[in-house]
């Protein structure tokens, strides 16, 4: 359990340096009130998690070690939509409408209530 966790924090580790950088380079590349940086990881990690899930279905090239390294370490370091986004395609695809519903809609609802929840706690301290 050490060594998986060691795997996936190493692949964490590089993964939240990628994206301090994008969000970095974005911002000096296009300086605006819209997120860039936020949207580009979302973006590339979801792409990145479509490529690291289908290698793994396909080809069986990922091992479960590297499995922990790019998708639950770098993925998840370099943004966690990517995998809200995988959850909600292999609901989509099994048909599940229900739950894609649900899951879509409780969170983004409930994110930003926690957030706002969690803001609003602080500020009025």
């Amino acid at each position: 359990m050490l060594k998986a966790m060691l795997i996936a924090g190493i692949g964490g580790f590089i993964g939240t340096c990628g994206r301090y950088l994008t969000g970095r380079l974005a911002h000096s590349l296009l300086p605006s009130l819209f997120p860039y940086g936020t949207f580009a990881v979302n973006v590339i990690g979801c792409f990145l998690i479509g490529i690291f899930f289908g290698l793994a279905e396909k080809t069986n090239l990922i091992s479960p070690n590297m499995n922990l390294f790019l998708i639950t370490g770098f993925c998840g370091g370099f943004t966690t939509f990517s995998s809200f986004s995988d959850d909600m395609y292999l609901l989509l695809q099994n048909r599940h409408w229900s739950f894609f519903s649900l899951y879509l809609g409780l969170s983004i609802l409930l994110g930003l209530l926690m957030v706002w929840v969690g803001r609003s706690l602080i500020k009025s301290a």
